[in-house]
């Protein structure tokens, strides 16, 4: 029978239809035994990756070969060539027949020896591996030969030099020492040669290698450098402590800020030393050199410890660097667990990092003192005053204060006017300059005769400067601080951090708070270097208090109740107000039904509530405490109905990332400063039509009340503004300045300039 074109032998594979399904029956298939080639050549791929691994293996043996002096040669990243040479004992002539293949070893004799290994090879497949998948050459000489043996491999087999030739090894000149020659790697292995598409990063993974054994083998000499290159990437004497190389590899910077450390127990049978940066040093990415029982390995469970003892002293995102040298006993470690032995597992591996974390967080706590910050002493154009507030002064005051001026110091450089700003927040206010509402009401009262009666009366300064924040005591808990370890959490962290808008997070960092403009719509003035900027205060506030929420995630304090609050009866009042406010029949509802199905919403994930967002409730349905998020401030009140409203249908509560961040910015919305109704007329009642006669215009206002100045609805009216005032500008806008990261967003709907100084002047010029 004829065979069509997409057939293929039995043996190795079946044609399929489109369904999946073979055409043929699925009879069994014979087992085989692989070719020993490609046996081997499995093998190599899983213990020589990249020119890297081979260099690493190849630089173990020259450092277990007694070696005093490595030198490493590169071309094209190692893919081309790759050369070792060390001053060790070398290789016999009768052992080079069976140098590369598998499994031949002088490290160990039978498996028992692995719970003694000290050596960094024990199993004999580095050469073996790299001669199935590049050109090796061999040249060695010991010191009781009198010439050196250069052998080539491949496959694992002696292979000659030329066609024709012996591949019996041949006599050479040579120093002591082994030399060898790894060319052309991955040359059978297209897919893999095709991988790497940059030299060199290949050369940078050599180079960061090389530095590492260069700072843990003290006594032994490295050089690395590229094919053709008059001049070393590398280059460490023999003689070199190990400060030293680490100052030539990693730069002064991180020596200068070096502390040593050393602890050991022997109840986990482990002694552990190095060096670790102390405060003042701190980068994006962490550096762990890290050698267990000599051999450069890595553990991501050691790396994330030593992050989390430096996280309490660094920067946000600060890393340290850090040089770990862990000697464990051999019985406790078994380093079998990796291809390229990039990893190893030993007994205790939880209390001996706990104890090593101890140990260098106790040497932090140490030299905490000698953290080393950048200041400025004096601010520019700022003038000296005395105690007393008077300026510098002239003649023989200024004389005693005053050194004699030095002839040879240099002038002080000219003032532009229109460079200056205010940098003094004691200074007057714009918010002085209105006139009081007691001034506006009725016109001031005569002084009393005899006593200066021609004399204008100083005006009373305004109320709502004077406001004084609320009398709230708080009670401090001895309570551990919660680390986030919530990926979701993390991801809103980072989209906040990437919508960033830098120049205006920077005039937040840096402003003056010139006072609150129009209460209405929430407007604040300040002033950010020679510009006056218009904010929304609101939308600030808002921001504000939606990244607190993720910073402070988990570890928020608590406003309680004394006595609780009935749950059901905030949401009835919530859900009663908005549906007097629906304009569409079609989006009419059930208080009562709407009231139960958010407080099951809520009762049944209190527990989750109270432990991310401090919002405690009974099982009963009576509410504990609500979340604090900002010291000193106490979030309206009359808010509250509405936002645990909220919670039930603007809350995702099925996603987890999206829960979070929909609950957070509902918290963030309660917290905003509410719109409170401008002050009552100089008539004393409201008008007719007035904001304040208008339903709704603030959320706490009833029908009838008495809006007069005597009232009660106008002294709590009266109450709060001063809080609100007082807060915006002693509380948000200073908070403002040390956490809030602007973004982007509010760049386009929160601020606006209204004045530049320098534009002034070139008005002023042209009039």
């Amino acid at each position: 029978m004829a065979t069509e074109p997409m057939d293929v032998d039995a043996p190795t594979g079946l044609k399929r239809k489109a369904d999946g399904e073979p055409a043929e029956s699925r009879a069994p298939r014979r087992i085989r035994a692989l070719d020993p080639d490609v046996v081997n050549r499995i093998a190599a791929g899983e213990i020589i990756v990249a020119p890297v691994h081979a260099l690493k293996e190849l630089m173990e043996n020259a450092v277990d070969a007694g070696s005093t002096s490595v030198e490493v040669l590169v071309k094209e990243g190692g893919l081309k060539l790759l050369q070792i040479t060390d001053n060790g004992c070398g290789i016999r002539k009768e052992d080079l027949a069976i140098l590369c293949e598998r499994h031949t070893t002088s490290k160990i004799t039978s498996f028992e020896d692995l719970t003694s290994i000290s050596t960094y090879g024990f199993r004999g497949e580095a050469l073996a591996s790299i001669s199935h998948i590049a050109h090796l050459s061999v040249t060695t000489k010991t010191a009781d030969s009198d010439v050196a043996w250069r052998a080539h491999f491949l496959d694992g087999k002696l292979v000659p030099a030329k066609p024709g030739q012996s591949p019996a090894p041949k006599a050479t000149a040579g120093r002591n020492g082994t030399q060898i020659c790894v060319e052309d790697l991955f040359f059978n292995v297209p897919t893999r040669r095709r991988a790497f598409r940059y030299p060199s990063d290949e050369y940078n993974k050599i180079i960061d290698m090389v530095g590492r054994y260069a700072v843990h083998c003290e006594g032994v000499a490295f050089s690395c450098k590229k094919h053709g290159d008059p001049g070393t990437g590398l280059s460490i004497q023999a003689s070199a402590k190990t400060v030293d190389r680490i100052r030539q590899i990693h730069g002064a910077n991180v020596t200068n800020e070096l502390l040593e450390f050393s602890t050991s127990e022997d109840r986990w049978g482990f002694q552990a030393d190095g060096f670790a940066t102390n405060a003042n040093y701190h980068v994006k990415k962490t550096t762990l050199l890290l050698f267990i029982n000599h051999r450069c390995v890595e553990s991501t469970h050691i790396k994330k410890a030593i992050e989390q003892v430096y996280a309490a002293v660094l920067p946000k995102n600060g890393r340290p660097f850090v040089y770990l040298n862990l000697n464990i006993d051999p019985a406790r470690v078994d380093v079998n667990v990796h291809p390229t032995k990039r990893e190893v597992h030993f007994l205790n591996e939880d209390e001996i990092i706990q104890s090593i974390c101890e140990h260098i967080r106790s040497k932090l706590a140490e030299v905490d003192t000698s953290r080393t910050f950048l200041t400025q002493m004096v601010l520019p154009g700022m003038q000296w005053e005395d105690k007393d507030g008077a300026g510098a002064g002239t003649g023989a005051d200024e004389a005693e204060r005053s050194p004699a001026p030095d002839a040879s110091a240099k002038k002080r450089p000219r003032r532009n006017s229109n460079n200056l700003v205010r940098t003094d927040t004691s200074l007057r206010k714009i918010t002085s300059m209105f006139p009081t509402a007691a001034a506006s009401a009725s016109a001031a009262p005569a002084a009393p005769a005899g006593e200066g009666s021609d004399r204008t009366p100083a005006p009373e300064l305004d109320e709502d400067v004077l406001a004084m924040p609320e009398d709230v005591q708080y009670e401090t808990v001895d309570r551990e601080p919660t680390p986030c370890r919530l990926t979701s959490i993390k991801e809103l962290r980072a989209e906040v951090r990437e919508d960033i808008h830098h120049d205006l997070t920077e005039a937040f960092a840096g402003h003056t708070f010139v006072g609150v403009v129009d209460e209405q719509r929430r407007l604040a003035a300040i002033q950010g270097g020679v510009k006056l900027y218009l904010v929304d205060y609101g939308f600030a506030c808002f921001e504000y208090c939606y990244q607190v929420g993720l910073t402070d995630f988990g570890n928020f304090g608590a406003i309680r109740f004394n006595p609780t609050l009935d749950l059901r009866e905030l949401l009835r009042i919530a859900a009663t107000r908005e549906k007097e406010v629906i304009e569409s029949p079609g989006e009419d509802f059930e208080v009562d039904v709407l009231v139960e199905r958010v407080a099951s919403q809520l009762v049944e994930r209190r527990e989750m509530l109270l432990e991310y967002f401090s919002l405690e409730i009974t099982p009963t349905g009576d509410l504990v405490s609500i979340p604090l998020l900002i010291k000193g401030y106490t979030p309206p009140v009359v808010k509250l109905p509405k936002f645990l409203l909220r919670l039930g249908p603007y809350v995702d509560w099925m996603d987890e990332k999206a829960c979070f961040e929909t609950f957070l910015r509902e918290l963030a919305s309660f917290y905003v400063p509410e719109t409170l109704p401008p002050s009552i007329p100089s008539g004393g009642e409201a008008e007719e039509g007035s904001a304040e006669a208008k339903e709704g215009e603030w959320e706490g206002e009833g029908e009838g009340e008495d809006l007069s100045r005597d009232g009660p609805m106008y002294q709590e009216l009266s109450r709060r503004r001063k809080n609100v005032r007082w807060a915006i500008e002693h509380i948000f806008f200073p908070a403002f300045k040390s956490r809030l990261l602007a973004t982007k967003a509010l760049m386009k709907g929160g601020i606006l300039e209204v004045a530049d100084l320098k534009g002034l002047y070139r008005v002023f010029e042209r009039c």
